[in-house]
């Protein structure tokens, strides 16, 4: 958009001196000087307003690292899960405290993604994600070598922080690097990195606590953590401009936009159908349905082996089937198949917990397409910073801290039933949604 502007100055300038060209050159020459230099710049860190005649394959390479980044960063945080039953054993811990270590890290991941915005404003897109992956290998260390319950609560809270600042700046990186009728596609591709993690995080759990302990594989994580942050650093493209901040007029508007404070609530549903079942899911299986814990890691880690391929056709269904209607199928059917988690008899729940994340992967390329639509360019990475962390606050802390809760009291199940329902109400409430229509040939 900046390079057309500039184009038609120097039109405009033509235009003028046109009844003089000896005195026009010059300026002709200016213009075109300046109409260089700004092109050479906007090359570096394109507007999402721009066109990018690479193919599709070319725009996404840059978005592969991220997502490697991503994959280190959502394992960090859920390979607590399969690893709970151990620590709670060695902690003394009940099912509620252990609960409550996810609310810890999604408290530290809400202010985390509230701070980004002021810490981007300050500084550049790219800065952050460097210094989110440093920070969660860094926390994580500091939780494999905790002696007592409160260090391990303070680096899960750091764990979260940490992370908290990566996705606003990766999605503000993604859709400034990939033209707009492929943000689905390229979302899609991002968003493996969780459902990969879904997939592998109870085989690193099972692997570690067989042949080491559940610290080391911590310690590895923190380890690989720093690596990758040293490696974007270096060699990562992309994020070089820095964001908006919370306090600008960018938020007034936001905060406006009744469809912004929807999708708040959907991603709050959304991620309770995947961080909120699964942090929760293994200690069900073993406590109350009586699995053996290896079983039930194996169980949930099948579950979620689907995850990336479908994960790629929902970025699919996002851009050919609309944004609004795949949030409304993923929610609808996922929190139907949730009630089931609670109410199947022994027999049939292997499948069950199976089937459950089936479709759930459709929901955030379809729910950060909607962001994306819904909000100029440089205010994305403020509606991610502030739809996300509340979701997480919902799905990843109080959603696995009511399971834990229901099953101190006896009765997870219940839990899980009651947490369906929500789930399936929020398909109900995305027909809700009021998205802008498409504009041709526009990212």
């Amino acid at each position: 958009m900046k390079d057309a502007t500039c184009f038609v100055g120097f039109l405009s300038c033509c235009g003028v001196n046109n009844g003089n060209a000896k005195s026009g050159l010059p300026m002709q020459r200016e213009d075109r000087s300046k109409v260089a230099i700004k092109k050479s710049a906007s090359d570096q860190d394109r507007s999402a307003e721009e066109v990018d005649p690479r193919p599709l394959r070319a725009q996404l390479s840059p978005v592969f690292f991220l997502t490697i980044i991503f994959l280190l960063n959502f394992v960090s945080r859920i390979i607590l899960s399969p690893l709970l039953p151990t620590i709670e054993k060695e902690l003394g811990v009940s099912h509620s405290q252990a609960g409550f270590f996810f609310f810890l890290s999604s408290g530290g991941y809400l202010v985390g993604l509230l701070s980004s915005g002021l810490f981007t404003s300050r500084s550049t897109h790219r800065l952050a994600i460097v210094v989110s992956i440093a920070g969660v290998g860094v926390a994580m260390l500091a939780i494999a070598a905790a002696t007592n319950v409160l260090l391990m609560r303070c680096g899960l809270i750091g764990v979260g922080f940490a992370a908290g600042l990566y996705l606003p700046s990766a999605i503000a990186t993604i859709t400034s690097l990939v033209d707009r009728q492929h943000w689905g596609k390229a979302i899609a591709v991002h968003e493996v990195a969780p459902n990969l993690a879904f997939f592998i995080s109870p085989f690193i759990a099972e692997w570690f606590l067989k042949w080491s302990s559940w610290r080391t594989a911590l310690c590895v994580l923190g380890g690989l953590s720093i690596l990758a942050s040293m490696s974007f650093g270096q060699f990562g493209r992309g994020g070089a401009f820095p964001g908006e901040s919370p306090v600008s007029n960018a938020f007034g508007t936001l905060a406006r936009t009744p469809t912004f404070w929807l999708m708040v609530v959907l991603f709050g549903l959304g991620i309770s159908s995947t961080i909120g079942v699964y942090a929760m899911l293994p200690l069900y299986l073993v406590a109350e349905r009586h699995m053996e814990p290896s079983w039930a890691n194996t169980i949930v880690a099948l579950s979620r082996c689907h995850g990336p391929i479908i994960g790629l056709l929902g970025g699919w269904a996002s851009d050919k089937l609309g944004a609004k209607q795949t949030i409304v199928v993923s929610l609808g059917i996922t929190g139907l198949i949730t009630l089931l988690v609670g109410l199947t008899s022994d027999t049939w729940l292997s499948p069950v917990v199976l089937l459950q994340p089936l479709l759930v992967v459709w929901f955030f390329p379809a729910a950060f397409t909607v962001i994306a639509m819904i909000t100029p360019p440089k205010a994305r990475n403020l509606a991610v910073a502030f739809s996300v962390p509340f979701g997480f606050l919902i799905g990843g802390g109080a959603i696995p801290t009511f399971i834990g809760a229901m099953g101190d009291a006896g009765s997870f199940a219940t839990g899980f039933t009651i947490t369906g329902a929500l789930i399936a109400i929020g398909g109900v409430l995305a027909l809700l949604l009021k998205l802008p229509e498409p504009v041709e040939d526009a990212k």
